[in-house]
């Protein structure tokens, strides 16, 4: 399993995004914010939720020159046939990977044997490869894309501040603290 501060496997998936499939590797993505978002199956109550929240902020992510991706064990043409029937995923213009085989599920530690699904689980992956956030809980939880989103500010943030943290709750105008001092600024 992948772990912080590690590069990420570069993987081959297909993809299902904009009424196309195509195959998309992570390694394409060197250079920007990756953000995968894995979640158990098509057509069940809690994802569409979550996966919903996530396109209706699929622009800031990118704003923040990040790629969202969305992972399941399902084949692309379950997803275009969720996407062609869910109100709620018909909204989704991001990336919607097919792992029907969970290898990339296994990678991240998301997969559960005996099961053939994936648990929520959100990564957040840096321009040069390396994972540096994630969360992982039981599939009855739905997770926070705003949540998720205030992540990768902090985690690009860091990357920018040279030395500069993120306290707990830190949004975008706050206070950071550099290792030394109490807050930016102050002794």
């Amino acid at each position: 399993m992948v772990k912080i501060g590690e590069a990420v496997p570069d993987f081959e998936v297909e993809v299902f995004q904009n009424e196309e499939t195509k195959k998309v590797a992570l390694s394409g993505y060197r250079g920007k914010w990756l953000v995968l978002i894995f979640y158990p199956a098509d057509f069940t109550f809690i994802c569409p939720t979550e996966l919903e929240e996530a396109a209706a902020m699929y622009e800031d992510f990118k704003g923040l020159g990040a790629e969202l991706i969305s992972v399941s064990t399902d084949t692309v043409f379950v997803h275009k046939a969720w996407h062609d029937n869910s109100p709620s995923i018909k909204k989704i213009k991001y990336p919607m990977a097919a792992d029907p085989a969970g290898k990339l599920c296994r990678e991240f530690g998301t997969y559960i044997e005996g099961e053939g699904l994936s648990l929520r689980g959100s990564f957040i992956i840096d321009p040069d490869g390396i994972l540096k956030a994630y969360e992982m809980h039981d599939n009855s939880i739905g997770r926070s894309a705003k949540e998720l989103f205030r992540k990768l500010q902090a985690a690009k943030f860091v990357r920018e501040a040279g030395g500069e943290v993120c306290p707990a709750s830190w949004e975008p105008g706050k206070p950071t603290l550099k290792p030394g001092l109490d807050i930016v600024g102050k002794i």
